[in-house]
Protein backbone atom coordinates (compact mmCIF):
# COMPACT_ATOMS: atom_id res chain seq x y z
CA UNK A 1 0.00 0.00 0.00
CA UNK A 2 1.14 3.53 -0.81
CA UNK A 3 -0.23 6.51 1.14
CA UNK A 4 0.21 10.28 0.95
CA UNK A 5 -1.26 12.83 3.38
CA UNK A 6 -1.92 16.52 2.79
CA UNK A 7 -3.20 19.43 4.83
CA UNK A 8 -4.55 21.83 2.26
CA UNK A 9 -1.79 21.91 -0.37
CA UNK A 10 1.02 20.86 2.00
CA UNK A 11 2.22 17.26 2.22
CA UNK A 12 2.62 16.07 5.82
CA UNK A 13 4.00 12.93 7.43
CA UNK A 14 0.90 11.98 9.44
CA UNK A 15 -2.71 12.95 10.04
CA UNK A 16 -2.65 15.61 12.80
CA UNK A 17 -3.68 14.27 16.21
CA UNK A 18 -6.36 16.96 16.57
CA UNK A 19 -7.91 16.28 13.17
CA UNK A 20 -11.71 16.26 13.26
CA UNK A 21 -11.84 13.15 11.13
CA UNK A 22 -10.08 11.24 13.90
CA UNK A 23 -12.07 12.86 16.67
CA UNK A 24 -15.57 12.79 15.19
CA UNK A 25 -15.55 11.02 11.84
CA UNK A 26 -16.05 14.48 10.35
CA UNK A 27 -15.25 13.65 6.76
CA UNK A 28 -16.06 11.78 3.56
CA UNK A 29 -14.32 9.17 1.46
CA UNK A 30 -14.38 7.67 -2.01
CA UNK A 31 -13.11 4.24 -3.03
CA UNK A 32 -12.32 3.97 -6.73
CA UNK A 33 -11.21 1.19 -9.03
CA UNK A 34 -8.19 2.04 -11.14
CA UNK A 35 -7.58 0.45 -14.53
CA UNK A 36 -4.26 0.56 -16.35
CA UNK A 37 -3.22 3.68 -14.50
CA UNK A 38 -6.52 5.48 -15.05
CA UNK A 39 -9.65 6.15 -12.98
CA UNK A 40 -12.54 5.49 -15.41
CA UNK A 41 -15.20 6.82 -13.01
CA UNK A 42 -13.22 9.72 -11.56
CA UNK A 43 -15.83 12.29 -12.58
CA UNK A 44 -18.66 10.38 -10.88
CA UNK A 45 -16.67 9.92 -7.67
CA UNK A 46 -15.61 13.56 -7.49
CA UNK A 47 -19.18 14.71 -8.15
CA UNK A 48 -20.45 12.58 -5.28
CA UNK A 49 -17.68 13.83 -2.99
CA UNK A 50 -18.45 17.45 -3.88
CA UNK A 51 -22.18 16.95 -3.28
CA UNK A 52 -21.50 15.41 0.11
CA UNK A 53 -19.07 18.17 1.04
CA UNK A 54 -21.65 20.81 0.12
CA UNK A 55 -24.23 19.14 2.34
CA UNK A 56 -21.82 18.96 5.29
CA UNK A 57 -20.22 22.37 4.72
CA UNK A 58 -16.91 20.56 4.35
CA UNK A 59 -13.95 22.24 2.62
CA UNK A 60 -12.46 20.31 -0.28
CA UNK A 61 -8.89 20.29 -1.54
CA UNK A 62 -8.21 21.58 -5.03
CA UNK A 63 -9.56 19.04 -7.48
CA UNK A 64 -6.67 19.46 -9.92
CA UNK A 65 -4.12 18.84 -7.17
CA UNK A 66 -5.89 15.70 -5.96
CA UNK A 67 -6.02 14.35 -9.51
CA UNK A 68 -2.37 15.18 -10.10
CA UNK A 69 -1.26 13.44 -6.92
CA UNK A 70 -3.49 10.46 -7.68
CA UNK A 71 -1.89 10.02 -11.09
CA UNK A 72 1.54 9.71 -9.48
CA UNK A 73 0.34 6.85 -7.27
CA UNK A 74 -1.33 4.69 -9.90
CA UNK A 75 0.60 1.94 -11.69
CA UNK A 76 -0.36 0.39 -15.02
CA UNK A 77 -2.33 -2.45 -13.46
CA UNK A 78 -5.71 -2.63 -11.78
CA UNK A 79 -6.15 -1.66 -8.13
CA UNK A 80 -8.05 0.45 -5.63
CA UNK A 81 -7.53 4.14 -4.88
CA UNK A 82 -9.07 5.56 -1.72
CA UNK A 83 -9.52 9.29 -1.15
CA UNK A 84 -10.43 10.42 2.37
CA UNK A 85 -11.17 14.08 3.15
CA UNK A 86 -11.77 15.49 6.64
CA UNK A 87 -12.72 18.95 7.85
CA UNK A 88 -9.17 19.29 9.15
CA UNK A 89 -7.71 20.40 12.46
CA UNK A 90 -10.02 21.85 15.08
CA UNK A 91 -10.18 22.68 18.76
CA UNK A 92 -11.87 20.32 21.21
CA UNK A 93 -15.65 20.42 20.92
CA UNK A 94 -18.18 19.69 18.23
CA UNK A 95 -18.51 23.20 16.78
CA UNK A 96 -16.80 23.32 13.36
CA UNK A 97 -14.50 26.30 12.95
CA UNK A 98 -14.67 28.48 9.85
CA UNK A 99 -11.82 28.62 7.37
CA UNK A 100 -10.21 25.26 8.16
CA UNK A 101 -7.92 23.54 5.69
CA UNK A 102 -9.03 20.02 4.78
CA UNK A 103 -6.88 17.05 5.60
CA UNK A 104 -6.86 14.56 2.75
CA UNK A 105 -5.33 11.15 2.29
CA UNK A 106 -4.79 9.18 -0.90
CA UNK A 107 -3.90 5.50 -0.63
CA UNK A 108 -3.56 2.61 -3.07
CA UNK A 109 -4.63 -0.95 -2.35
CA UNK A 110 -4.72 -4.27 -4.20
CA UNK A 111 -7.97 -5.50 -5.66
CA UNK A 112 -10.09 -7.79 -3.48
CA UNK A 113 -10.01 -11.48 -4.27
CA UNK A 114 -12.20 -13.04 -6.92
CA UNK A 115 -15.84 -13.51 -5.88
CA UNK A 116 -17.11 -16.92 -4.87
CA UNK A 117 -17.73 -19.08 -7.98
CA UNK A 118 -21.41 -19.39 -8.71
CA UNK A 119 -22.42 -16.34 -6.69
CA UNK A 120 -22.20 -14.80 -3.22
CA UNK A 121 -23.55 -16.34 -0.02
CA UNK A 122 -25.33 -13.74 2.13
CA UNK A 123 -26.85 -13.57 5.60
CA UNK A 124 -29.19 -11.15 7.34
CA UNK A 125 -27.46 -8.97 9.93
CA UNK A 126 -28.87 -8.27 13.37
CA UNK A 127 -27.44 -4.74 13.39
CA UNK A 128 -29.91 -2.23 11.98
CA UNK A 129 -29.20 1.10 10.34
CA UNK A 130 -30.52 4.18 12.07
CA UNK A 131 -32.36 6.97 10.26
CA UNK A 132 -30.62 10.30 9.79
CA UNK A 133 -31.85 12.12 6.67
CA UNK A 134 -29.09 14.75 6.82
CA UNK A 135 -26.45 12.04 6.47
CA UNK A 136 -28.39 9.51 4.39
CA UNK A 137 -26.75 8.65 1.08
CA UNK A 138 -23.37 10.12 2.05
CA UNK A 139 -20.21 8.05 2.22
CA UNK A 140 -19.17 9.69 5.47
CA UNK A 141 -16.41 8.52 7.76
CA UNK A 142 -18.60 7.16 10.56
CA UNK A 143 -19.03 3.50 9.60
CA UNK A 144 -19.58 2.06 13.09
CA UNK A 145 -22.90 0.46 12.14
CA UNK A 146 -21.15 -1.38 9.32
CA UNK A 147 -18.30 -2.37 11.66
CA UNK A 148 -20.79 -3.86 14.12
CA UNK A 149 -22.64 -5.68 11.36
CA UNK A 150 -19.48 -7.19 9.90
CA UNK A 151 -18.43 -8.29 13.37
CA UNK A 152 -21.43 -10.61 13.57
CA UNK A 153 -19.47 -13.45 11.94
CA UNK A 154 -15.76 -14.30 11.92
CA UNK A 155 -13.23 -12.73 9.57
CA UNK A 156 -12.18 -14.64 6.43
CA UNK A 157 -9.77 -17.45 7.24
CA UNK A 158 -11.09 -17.89 10.78
CA UNK A 159 -13.38 -20.83 11.62
CA UNK A 160 -16.76 -20.05 10.09
CA UNK A 161 -15.49 -16.88 8.45
CA UNK A 162 -15.87 -18.16 4.91
CA UNK A 163 -19.50 -19.23 5.25
CA UNK A 164 -20.72 -15.82 4.10
CA UNK A 165 -19.39 -13.21 1.67
CA UNK A 166 -21.57 -10.29 2.77
CA UNK A 167 -24.44 -9.32 5.04
CA UNK A 168 -27.73 -7.59 4.27
CA UNK A 169 -28.87 -4.80 6.57
CA UNK A 170 -32.34 -3.65 7.56
CA UNK A 171 -33.16 -0.20 8.88
CA UNK A 172 -34.82 0.46 12.22
CA UNK A 173 -38.25 0.06 10.61
CA UNK A 174 -37.41 -3.38 9.22
CA UNK A 175 -37.04 -2.35 5.57
CA UNK A 176 -34.05 -3.50 3.52
CA UNK A 177 -31.29 -0.87 3.48
CA UNK A 178 -28.50 -2.58 1.55
CA UNK A 179 -25.42 -4.69 2.11
CA UNK A 180 -22.61 -3.84 4.50
CA UNK A 181 -20.24 -2.68 1.76
CA UNK A 182 -22.47 -2.62 -1.31
CA UNK A 183 -25.87 -1.70 -2.65
CA UNK A 184 -28.43 -4.42 -3.30
CA UNK A 185 -30.66 -4.81 -6.36
CA UNK A 186 -33.42 -7.37 -6.84
CA UNK A 187 -35.14 -8.39 -10.06
CA UNK A 188 -38.92 -8.39 -9.66
CA UNK A 189 -41.18 -9.02 -12.68
CA UNK A 190 -38.32 -8.19 -15.03
CA UNK A 191 -37.37 -4.88 -13.33
CA UNK A 192 -34.31 -4.20 -11.18
CA UNK A 193 -35.19 -2.47 -7.89
CA UNK A 194 -33.11 -1.04 -5.04
CA UNK A 195 -34.01 0.57 -1.69
CA UNK A 196 -34.17 4.39 -1.54
CA UNK A 197 -31.50 6.22 0.47
CA UNK A 198 -33.45 9.17 1.88
CA UNK A 199 -33.25 7.87 5.47
CA UNK A 200 -30.10 5.73 5.55
CA UNK A 201 -27.66 3.87 3.34
CA UNK A 202 -25.09 4.96 0.77
CA UNK A 203 -25.83 6.34 -2.69
CA UNK A 204 -23.14 4.32 -4.46
CA UNK A 205 -21.68 5.34 -7.81
CA UNK A 206 -22.40 1.90 -9.26
CA UNK A 207 -25.94 2.19 -7.86
CA UNK A 208 -26.33 5.54 -9.64
CA UNK A 209 -25.22 3.95 -12.92
CA UNK A 210 -27.83 1.20 -12.56
CA UNK A 211 -30.56 3.75 -11.89
CA UNK A 212 -29.53 6.01 -14.77
CA UNK A 213 -28.43 3.52 -17.41
CA UNK A 214 -30.00 0.13 -16.66
CA UNK A 215 -33.60 1.15 -16.07
CA UNK A 216 -33.55 0.26 -12.37
CA UNK A 217 -35.94 1.95 -9.95
CA UNK A 218 -36.07 2.77 -6.26
CA UNK A 219 -38.72 1.12 -4.09
CA UNK A 220 -39.08 0.05 -0.48
CA UNK A 221 -38.16 -3.59 -0.03
CA UNK A 222 -39.11 -5.93 2.78
CA UNK A 223 -36.93 -8.97 3.54
CA UNK A 224 -39.57 -11.14 1.85
CA UNK A 225 -39.19 -9.09 -1.35
CA UNK A 226 -35.51 -10.04 -1.49
CA UNK A 227 -36.09 -13.68 -0.64
CA UNK A 228 -38.81 -14.02 -3.30
CA UNK A 229 -37.00 -12.07 -6.04
CA UNK A 230 -36.17 -13.67 -9.37
CA UNK A 231 -32.52 -12.66 -9.01
CA UNK A 232 -30.37 -10.64 -6.60
CA UNK A 233 -27.08 -8.79 -7.13
CA UNK A 234 -24.83 -6.61 -5.03
CA UNK A 235 -22.82 -3.81 -6.59
CA UNK A 236 -20.10 -1.33 -5.77
CA UNK A 237 -17.53 0.64 -7.74
CA UNK A 238 -14.62 -1.66 -6.87
CA UNK A 239 -16.19 -5.08 -7.43
CA UNK A 240 -18.84 -4.24 -10.02
CA UNK A 241 -21.92 -6.46 -10.35
CA UNK A 242 -21.87 -9.45 -8.00
CA UNK A 243 -24.49 -12.20 -8.46
CA UNK A 244 -26.01 -13.62 -5.28
CA UNK A 245 -26.42 -17.41 -5.08
CA UNK A 246 -27.73 -17.92 -1.55
CA UNK A 247 -29.43 -16.06 1.28
CA UNK A 248 -30.37 -18.26 4.20
CA UNK A 249 -32.48 -21.13 2.84
CA UNK A 250 -33.11 -19.41 -0.51
CA UNK A 251 -30.85 -20.26 -3.45
CA UNK A 252 -30.71 -18.61 -6.88
CA UNK A 253 -29.38 -20.36 -9.97
CA UNK A 254 -27.66 -18.29 -12.70
CA UNK A 255 -30.17 -15.91 -14.27
CA UNK A 256 -30.28 -14.35 -17.73
CA UNK A 257 -31.12 -10.94 -16.24
CA UNK A 258 -27.88 -10.98 -14.23
CA UNK A 259 -25.84 -11.96 -17.29
CA UNK A 260 -27.38 -9.13 -19.32
CA UNK A 261 -26.80 -6.60 -16.56
CA UNK A 262 -23.17 -7.68 -16.11
CA UNK A 263 -22.54 -7.34 -19.84
CA UNK A 264 -24.09 -3.89 -19.93
CA UNK A 265 -21.98 -2.79 -16.98
CA UNK A 266 -18.79 -4.24 -18.50
CA UNK A 267 -19.40 -2.11 -21.58
CA UNK A 268 -19.57 1.00 -19.38
CA UNK A 269 -16.49 0.37 -17.19
CA UNK A 270 -13.31 -0.89 -18.92
CA UNK A 271 -11.97 -2.57 -15.77
CA UNK A 272 -14.77 -5.14 -16.01
CA UNK A 273 -14.58 -5.86 -19.74
CA UNK A 274 -14.21 -9.60 -20.23
CA UNK A 275 -15.11 -10.35 -16.60
CA UNK A 276 -18.87 -10.59 -17.06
Amino acid sequence: MTRVIFVGERPVDAVPADDRGLAYGDGLFETMRSHRGELPWWEAHWARLAAGAARLGLPLPARALVREVASTLLDLGDGVLKLLVTRGVGTRGYAPAAGTEPTWVLSTHPLPGAPRPGGLHLRWCETRLSHQPRLAGLKHCNRLEQVLARGEWPAPGEPGGDAFDEGLLLDVQGDVAGAIAANVFVSVDGRWCTPPVELCGVAGTCRAWLLNEAGAIERRLAPADVESADAVVLCNAVRGILPVARLGARAWPPHDAVVALSRQFAAAHPAFAGLE
